[in-house]
C-alpha cells in the first residue's frame, strides 16, 4: 500500500468519527444556544465548560500523545507487547494519581481560579458565584478525559483509531440528554449541562477501557512509580506541556479579554469557533492522529523517504480540504449562523456578531490544520523542544494583535489575531523542517496546489452567485442586519443547497484540473480492519 493511501484509510477513518462528533456536537450547540442563548447563563456554563478541557489539552491531549505515541510506538517495535504494556500501565498510574491530587486542589481554589479566568464576572451580580458553583460540578471530567486520552495513545499506536476518534461523540450524546432533560423537567438547564460534562466522562473513560481490553493492552492498576521509561516520558512531554501552556494562556487571554468587552463575547466566540472547528476537527485531529504513528515507525525503521513522502502527502491532504472549507465559511459565514442558532434566546444581534467572528476564524483554518500537519514533523522525531519555542513566539505576536485589534472590531479582533497568530506558527515551523532537510516539496504537492487554490475560488464564486439568487428569490431568508431571517426549514434548506452546490463545483474542477484523482476519494472510502469497532 503506498503512502498516500495508507495515510488516507487512516485519516479517514478517524476523520469520519471527527465528523459525527462534529454533527452531534451542532446539534447539542443548538440546543445550547436555543435554551441559554448568548447571555449571563451561556457565558458561565462555557466558562465553566472550557476550564477542565484546557487543562486536558494541557496535561493530557497533546502533549501526552506526542510524548507517550513515539516511546510506546519504539518499545513495540522492538521489545514486544508485554514491555510496551508494562510502560503503559506505569504511565496511567503516574497520570492517575497526579490528575487525582490536582482535581481536588482546583475544586478547592476554584472562586480564585475563576477570576484569574473570567474578571469580567466578577462586575455582574451573581455571576461569579453561578460559575463557581458550574466549574466544580464539571471539573472532574478532567481527571477522566485526560485518562482518556492515555488510552487513545495505545490504541492509535496499535493502528486502531475508530474506538478513541469515537469518544467525543459520547459527550455530545451525553449533553444532548442533559439538556431534553432540564427542557421536560424544567431543571437549571445550566446545572443538568455541567452534570452531564462529569457523567461524560465516567462514560468515555469507560468506553476505551473495554476498547483496550480488546485490543489485548488492559491497562491494569500498578503502583505509581518513576521508572526510567516514565522519566523519559515525563522529560520528553515537560517542553510540550509547557507550549501547551503558553497556548492555552493565550486562550485565556482571549477569555480573559473577550469578559472585559461585552456581555455576551465569550458565547458569541464560543459558537462561532464551534462552527470553525468542524472542518478543523475533522481534517486537523485526523491528519494529526494518522500521521505521528506513521512518521514514527518510518523513523525508526530508518526510511527517511518514507516519512518525507507522508510529510507531504499529510500537507497535501491538510490543503485540498481546508482550502475550500475556509472559502466556503468566508462566503457563508452569517447563513451558517442563521440557520445553526437563530431560534429562541438566540438574537438577530447574536447572529450577527456569531457570523462576523466565524468569517474572521475562517481564514486562518489552513494554517490551524497545517501546524496539525507539521508538528509531527517534530514528535516523531522526539523533538518536542522546537515547536514549542515556535508556540511561544506565535502566542506573543497573538497577545499583542489581540490588544491592538480589540478597540476597533471587540471580540471580532480577538478572532482576527488566532487567525494571523495560527498563519505565523505554521509558516515557522515549516521554516525550521525545510531547513533541517525532513520537508522538501515534492513533484505532487507542487502540482496539485495551484489546482487547488484555483478549484476553491471558483467554487467561491459559485456558492456567492447562488446565495445572491436566493436572495433575490426569496428574500432576506438568512436576516439582514436588524432583519430576522426567515423560517427555519427553508433556511435550512437553502444553506444545504449551497453547501451541495460548493461541494460539487470544487470537486468538478479540482477533478477536471487534475487537482486530485478518483483514487483518492475511493480511499478515503476504505478503513483497513484494524480499525473496526467490533
Amino acid at each position: 500500500m503506498s503512502t498516500r493511501q495508507s495515510l488516507l484509510r487512516a485519516f479517514a477513518t478517524v476523520s469520519g468519527m471527527t465528523l459525527i462528533s462534529r454533527v452531534t456536537g451542532f446539534v447539542r450547540d443548538i440546543l445550547i444556544a436555543g435554551v441559554l442563548g448568548a447571555g449571563l447563563a451561556a457565558d458561565a456554563f462555557l466558562i465553566a465548560f472550557q476550564f477542565p478541557n484546557l487543562f486536558r489539552r494541557l496535561f493530557a491531549e497533546g502533549a501526552f500523545s506526542a510524548g507517550f505515541v513515539p516511546i510506546f510506538s519504539e518499545i513495540l517495535e522492538k521489545e514486544g507487547r508485554d514491555k510496551a504494556l508494562r510502560f503503559a500501565e506505569q504511565s496511567f498510574a503516574v497520570l492517575a494519581t497526579f490528575l487525582f491530587v490536582f482535581v481536588l486542589l482546583m475544586m478547592i481554589a476554584m472562586p480564585v481560579a475563576l477570576f484569574a479566568i473570567a474578571p469580567g464576572f466578577n462586575d455582574i451580580p451573581g455571576q461569579m458565584e453561578r460559575a463557581t458553583e458550574l466549574a466544580r460540578i464539571a471539573f472532574p471530567y478532567l481527571f477522566f478525559i485526560s485518562l482518556v486520552s492515555l488510552q487513545s495513545g495505545v490504541l492509535n499506536a496499535l493502528d486502531r483509531f475508530a474506538a478513541a476518534a469515537a469518544t467525543p461523540i459520547l459527550l455530545n450524546l451525553t449533553l444532548i440528554t442533559a439538556v431534553l432533560f432540564a427542557v421536560s423537567s424544567g431543571m437549571d438547564a445550566s446545572i443538568a449541562l455541567a452534570w452531564g460534562v462529569a457523567l461524560a466522562g465516567v462514560v468515555q473513560f469507560s468506553w476505551l477501557a473495554w476498547r483496550v481490553r480488546a485490543a489485548s493492552m488492559p491497562l491494569g492498576l500498578a503502583r505509581p512509580r518513576l521508572s526510567p521509561r516514565v522519566r523519559q516520558l515525563l522529560k520528553r512531554i515537560l517542553p510540550v506541556v509547557f507550549g501547551a501552556s503558553l497556548y492555552q494562556l493565550n486562550l485565556l487571554v482571549d477569555k480573559i479579554i473577550a469578559t472585559l468587552v461585552s456581555v455576551g463575547a465569550v458565547s458569541w466566540l464560543y459558537f462561532a469557533d464551534r462552527v470553525n472547528q468542524l472542518p478543523l476537527g475533522v481534517i486537523g485531529v485526523g491528519i494529526g492522529v494518522a500521521l505521528l504513528p506513521m512518521l514514527s515507525r518510518s523513523i525508526q525503521s530508518d526510511n527517511p523517504e518514507e516519512a518525507l513522502s507522508a510529510q507531504n502527502r499529510a500537507i497535501e491532504i491538510s490543503l485540498l480540504l481546508t482550502l475550500p472549507a475556509a472559502v466556503g465559511l468566508l462566503v457563508l459565514a452569517h447563513p451558517i449562523a442563521a440557520a445553526l442558532y437563530e431560534r429562541g434566546a438566540f438574537t438577530v444581534s447574536d447572529r450577527q456578531a456569531v457570523g462576523a467572528a466565524l468569517g474572521a476564524f475562517a481564514a486562518g483554518l489552513p494554517a490551524y490544520v497545517l501546524i496539525k500537519a507539521l508538528a509531527p514533523g517534530f514528535f516523531g522525531r522526539q523533538d518536542t523542544a522546537t515547536p514549542v519555542k515556535i508556540s511561544a513566539f506565535a502566542m506573543i505576536v497573538n497577545i499583542a494583535l489581540n490588544l491592538v485589534l480589540m478597540g476597533p472590531f471587540g471580540h471580532v479582533g480577538i478572532a482576527m489575531a488566532t487567525a494571523l497568530s495560527a498563519w505565523l506558527n505554521a509558516g515557522l515551523l515549516g521554516g525550521v523542517l525545510m531547513r533541517r532537510g525532513h520537508l522538501a516539496v515534492d513533484a505532487s504537492l507542487t502540482k496539485r496546489l495551484p489546482r487547488v487554490c484555483l478549484a476553491s475560488v471558483i467554487m467561491g464564486v459559485a456558492v456567492w452567485t447562488g446565495l445572491g439568487v436566493i436572495t433575490q428569490t426569496y428574500g432576506p431568508l438568512f436576516g439582514q442586519p436588524g432583519v430576522a431571517a426567515g423560517a427555519e426549514g427553508p433556511r435550512a434548506l437553502g444553506l444545504v443547497v449551497l453547501i451541495v452546490l460548493g461541494a460539487g463545483v470544487y470537486g468538478a474542477v479540482l477533478l477536471a484540473s487534475g487537482g486530485a484523482a478518483l483514487s483518492d476519494f475511493r480511499s478515503l472510502r476504505r478503513t483497513s480492519s484494524s480499525d473496526e469497532l467490533a
